[in-house]
């Protein structure tokens, strides 16, 4: 089997179900095993990646005024691939090439026909379902049933223990200018790990939050991972949120509880390590119970600049 892999979350699905060997082609974004990085990339962004928040967001905004997606596949490279599996997604057109791309791709470029796995991971329930299909499509189901229930067993642990712990309040901050709430699986995970979620859906894309929502809601952990943001490119885009009046104010900059996570590597990633997600969010809401190991590599504690 030849697999070629458009998502960073199903590149880490199909090595944890122990097919990396199989791999042939991977998105511009997949780096997970280290190892995977070898592959050679056939998608690429159609705007340019690099720039403030706010810049990015009107780049994607206008791409989708005349497109169905933001990125696009290199079709030679992928002929020339020649991979008999490629897993892609129809859950948002901003996080990969869209479905109907591939599909076109497919049809027009490759010799022999492929099989096209479109993953679309709206609630938890979701991811562990896709994580089952890549396995069943891999033609290994056991494998698939054995990775679901070993992530199911570690985040019914970690639920069990925070259930009997007092809830703070939590907004999760998906991007910072304009401002974005998390939705889709992070309200499971935050109520998983002892909290309760200010913002955003179970199982629905991420809501727009207005600056006064956020201030009158006045959580008491504000933790902020932005889609495709690693913790120093978050930092150096923290002054569009704390700059703004009455940021200071907040119950959570008072009490030392706003905390920036890998969004990039963690929880904007619908596969095997949101388990290590939930532990990152047990670690912040409650210290005092769960201790992981991630602090400083999945996540580290808000340090306001002090001026005078």
């Amino acid at each position: 089997m030849r697999i070629a892999s458009l998502l960073p979350s199903s590149t880490e699905i199909v090595c944890a179900l122990g097919f990396e060997a199989a791999l042939v082609a991977r998105s511009h974004e997949c780096d997970y095993p280290a190892s995977v990085r070898a592959l050679p990339p056939v998608t690429a962004p159609k705007f340019d990646p690099d720039g403030r928040s706010y810049e990015i967001d009107q780049r994607v905004k206008a791409i989708l005024q005349e497109a169905t997606s933001v990125y696009r596949i290199d079709a030679d490279l992928l002929k020339t691939l020649e991979p008999d599996l490629i897993i892609t997604q129809m859950q948002c057109e901003v996080c990969a090439v869209s479905f109907a791309e591939v599909e076109r791709v497919a049809c027009e470029f490759l010799d022999v026909p492929a099989q096209i796995i479109a993953l679309e991971p709206n609630n938890l329930a979701d991811v562990l379902a896709d994580v089952q299909r890549v396995a069943d499509a891999l033609g290994a189901p056991e494998r698939g049933q054995a990775l679901v229930a070993a992530m199911q067993q570690r985040m019914t642990s970690i639920h069990e223990r925070a259930s009997a712990l007092p809830k703070p309040s939590v907004a999760t901050i998906e991007w910072i200018d304009p401002l974005m709430s998390a939705g889709n699986w992070m309200p499971e995970l935050v109520e998983m790990a002892g909290g309760y979620n200010l913002f955003g859906q179970a199982g629905t894309h991420s809501p727009w939050l207005s600056w006064d929502e956020l201030a009158q809601a006045d959580p008491d952990l504000i933790l902020i991972l932005p889609c495709g943001y690693d913790m120093a490119t978050t930092e150096r885009e923290l002054p569009a949120l704390t700059q703004r009046d009455g940021w200071e104010a907040l119950r959570a900059v008072q009490q030392g509880r706003v905390f920036v996570a890998d969004g990039n590597q963690y929880f904007n990633r619908p596969g095997p390590r949101l388990v290590e997600s939930l532990e990152i969010l047990a670690e912040i809401l409650h210290p005092e119970a769960f201790s992981f190991g991630h602090e400083g590599t999945g996540w580290r504690k808000f340090q306001p600049v002090r001026v005078g």
